[in-house]
């Protein structure tokens, strides 16, 4: 996310032991992006599992047996999976997203001809690779039960355990009507990504007129870093603010009246709105912005997926204070109950305990 990692009052010792434990290796980036995609397309070859394929991670690894020995090794993702071990160490695979879903959706929505082609492409390469180095791990974690019914209709042998997203309910933890600003609207997310970027043009384009015609005084803000040129170029609307980096999400969330998941891309599940629910905030989402967590629609948020449908939604909220206090009351409940990081974290553990 764009928010810095909030004082939460951890065992610093802990911490700070965790940090004389970990090797880190940065690989500088070489090159222009486009050309390596090319490049990458005439070798036939996934420019995003090629991007991870780093001789400077496979040399750290190839040192650690000798320092220390390793009964498993954790992968964040299916990109660093490929990455070579010594033999007997189990592999983990954590999959955030089913990468090459993400790519097929992008690919669905995405309107340019020849990138509408290239994510064609690319989600076919990666999507053997994924599925491959999957089957070979000895243990898969996705996010949510959607997820591991896709993956497990493909590896009907491979052990899969769902550990889902979580956020840290002390941290983010409620806010107090008094402090949010009427009519204030927000999006928050890394602002190049491009399911983020897409969400936001969707919305200004078909969302935000209706919005501001209706609500002439409602703002919206768009908080996150490194916005693509055409979301910065949505702060020339009426009524909007493109923040980039701020040091922490929540004092925007706090002060906003309504969070706004516009998405029609995505795999994985939403940070975004788990954090918008422990904030005790109401929440307007699409069926893919809120796809795979165990939200009840019309209870813990709005689901609206036709831009006018989902306009109607916001406005709801911005003018009826006691609906959005009942939904957010539900959304902080229904966060604490499933989502804490403490409950994912005893999920982990258990998942971890089976191949140990």
């Amino acid at each position: 996310m764009n928010s810095a990692e909030p004082e939460t009052g951890h065992d610093k010792s802990l911490v700070e032991k965790l940090a004389r434990t970990i090797k880190v290796v940065v690989s500088p980036a070489t090159g222009v992006k486009r050309f390596q995609q090319l490049m990458n397309l005439v070798r036939g070859r996934s420019h995003a599992l090629n991007s991870y394929n780093l001789i400077e991670v496979q040399k750290a690894l190839d040192a650690l047996p000798a320092q220390d020995h390793y009964d498993v090794v954790l992968f964040e993702s299916v990109f660093m999976a490929g990455c070579h071990l010594p033999r007997g160490v189990k592999v983990i695979i954590d999959q955030h997203n089913i990468e090459y879903e993400l790519l097929e959706r992008t690919y669905r929505r995405e309107k340019a001809g020849l990138r509408k082609w290239y994510n064609w492409w690319e989600s076919r390469l990666l999507k053997s690779v994924e599925i491959e180095r999957c089957g070979r791990a000895d243990l898969v974690l996705v996010t949510s039960e959607r997820e591991r019914v896709l993956l497990k209709s493909m590896l009907p042998k491979s052990p899969i355990k769902v550990v889902p997203n979580g956020v840290d309910v002390e941290a983010f933890n409620g806010s107090s009507p008094e402090q949010e600003i009427a009519g204030q609207i927000i999006f928050t997310g890394t602002m190049h990504y491009y399911p983020n970027v897409d969400a936001v043009l969707f919305f200004a384009q078909r969302c935000w007129p209706f919005i501001r015609a209706q609500v002439p005084d409602a703002t919206w803000k768009i908080v996150g870093h490194d916005p693509s040129p055409e979301v910065r170029r949505l702060a020339g609307l009426p009524g909007v603010t493109v923040t980039g980096s701020v040091p922490d999400v929540r004092p925007y969330l706090a002060k906003s009246t309504v969070v706004i998941a516009p998405l029609l891309v995505g795999s994985g599940t939403r940070l975004k709105i788990l954090e918008a629910l422990a904030m005790q905030k109401a929440v307007v989402s699409t069926s893919v912005g809120c796809e795979g967590l165990a939200v009840v629609p019309g209870k813990h948020l709005i689901v609206a997926d036709q831009p006018e449908a989902f306009a109607q939604a916001v406005i709801a909220f911005l003018q009826n204070p006691e609906m959005r206090i009942t939904y957010g009351d539900a959304g902080r409940k229904f966060v604490e109950a499933g989502y804490s990081w403490e409950r994912c974290g005893t999920q982990l553990l258990r998942a971890l305990e089976e191949i140990s």
